[in-house]
Order: structure tokens, then C-alpha cells, then sequence
């Protein structure tokens, strides 16, 4: 991780809320940290919340990501969707076009990309999902990173495109000992202690262990930290992290 050399990258999702339904506080988050997953409208974000995301995190020097996944908006991207790579492909180009013109208005551009919720676990393991990624942000712009789960098809595809590809840790999940995302349906697979996930991304900063899911030892090796927007407590995890991060002189930097 970064963090190893005195920088770490904060990452968040934001712009989920929809019309009147509001999910987590963007404002307060886009004040915290240096990375902003904005949603496109596939699984959630409607064009009025997408601008108003942008604007919010150009104002506050975050760097915009197109945060991608598949066309769930019921479901909020967290159910698999069966597609064609092609499909796929195209649906993922749609989501990064839709951004980069709502994050034009405010004077900024889409910096990165990253799936979100299914498509981001299926990416892992499911090697036509992954490079029906791959072949959006290649079509679109290859000097667009991708950021991802280390070991996954997405990041070896996105290499293997000569595209840039970032690691990415997540600061409230539980992890299991292979290094991979225990499943959000397991009680304990998020946490919710700000002082316990500081802890966790300070040692992941340094290089160090901390502990999966089943109470083995997994070291995590990333060049960005998640911590998500939509939990009740999303603020002050993300304010405890970026305080402990702080305290030991270690400096956020977007990496994009």
C-alpha cells in the first residue's frame, strides 16, 4: 500500500440517493476523503444527484470516479445480472459517458473507474464480466485507471490492457483469509466500530496483518482505502480514519 511511504488514497461511493430518497451524507464525506466513487444511474443516482455529486467533490479538490455496475437499480447493483460481454461492455461505456458530461458541468472529468457492488465481486472471478469492463474503459480512454480487488481477473485484465490498475482495501469489510470481501449477507461482514476500522487501515498503511473473518492472519496489499458512504456511521468511520491517518503524519493523495 502507499500508506507504507507516507500516502494514502480515501475512497468513498456517493451520489446513491434517488429523487426524494436520500442515502448518506455526501457533503459531509466529499470533505474527507480524496476519492469519490460516484454512482451513474445503474444502480443508483439520478441525473440531478450525479451533477450535484460532481459539483460537490470538484469543489472539494476530490477526484471524480465513475463508479459502474450492473443495470439493478431494484436491487441497488448487489444482484448479479447475466449479460453478454458485449452488453456489458456497452452498458459500463454508457454509465462512464453519462458521468463525464454531468461532471463537465462543474468543470471537472471523470478520473477513474471503478464496478460497483456485483459487478465489483463478480469481476473477481468471472473472467467475461471482468474484461467486458476492461473493454468499456479501453474503448473510452485508456488513461483511465481502474481500481479494483488485488488478484482479481479485473486487475490482471486491466494490466494486461496496458491499462493503470490500483488495489483497492476496504476499511469496513470483513475480509476472509484468501483476501477477499466476506459476503454482505453474514453477520459481522461490515463493520461499525470508527475506532476498530482507524485501527485497520492504519496497519494496512503499514504493511501489517490484521484479521479475517474466520480469526486468521491476511495481509492486504492496496494502493486505495473504501470506506462506504451509505452505513449510518459512514461519517464518522471516515473521520476516525482520516484522524488516524493523520496523527501518524501519513498524507491523502488521490491517486488519480
Amino acid at each position: 500500500m502507499r500508506g507504507t511511504l507516507g500516502t494514502v488514497d480515501l475512497n468513498s461511493d456517493v451520489g446513491e440517493s434517488f429523487g426524494r430518497w436520500v442515502l448518506g451524507d455526501d457533503e459531509a464525506i466529499l470533505q474527507i476523503v480524496t476519492s469519490a466513487n460516484v454512482a451513474c444511474g445503474f444502480h443508483a443516482g439520478d441525473p440531478s444527484t450525479i451533477r450535484a455529486t460532481c459539483a460537490h467533490a470538484i469543489a472539494n479538490g476530490v477526484c471524480v470516479g465513475a463508479q459502474v455496475g450492473y443495470r439493478d437499480l431494484a436491487g441497488f447493483g448487489r444482484r448479479y445480472v447475466d449479460a453478454e460481454r458485449s452488453e456489458l461492455a456497452d452498458d459500463v461505456l454508457y454509465q462512464i459517458g453519462a458521468l463525464e458530461a454531468l461532471a463537465r458541468m462543474s468543470g471537472g472529468s471523470v478520473r477513474y473507474v471503478k464496478p460497483h457492488g456485483a459487478l465489483y465481486n463478480a469481476s473477481v472471478h468471472h473472467d467475461d464480466h471482468a474484461r467486458a469492463v476492461i473493454d468499456a474503459v479501453v474503448a473510452y480512454d485508456r488513461s483511465l485507471p481502474v481500481l479494483g480487488l488485488p488478484g482479481s481477473q479485473l486487475l490482471a485484465h486491466a494490466e494486461a490492457a496496458g491499462l493503470r490498475t490500483i488495489r483497492e482495501a476496504f476499511a469496513d469489510r470483513a475480509y476472509t483469509a484468501s483476501g477477499t470481501l466476506v459476503s454482505r449477507r453474514e453477520t459481522g461482514a461490515v463493520l461499525d466500530d470508527p475506532q476498530l476500522v482507524a485501527q485497520r487501515v492504519l496497519a494496512m498503511a503499514r504493511g501489517e496483518p490484521i484479521t479475517a473473518f474466520d480469526g486468521s492472519i491476511v495481509t492486504i496489499e492496496a494502493d486505495s482505502v473504501c470506506v462506504h458512504g451509505d452505513s449510518p456511521d459512514a461519517v464518522a468511520i471516515a473521520r476516525a480514519v482520516r484522524d488516524a491517518l493523520d496523527h501518524e503524519s501519513i498524507r491523502l493523495e488521490a491517486f488519480a
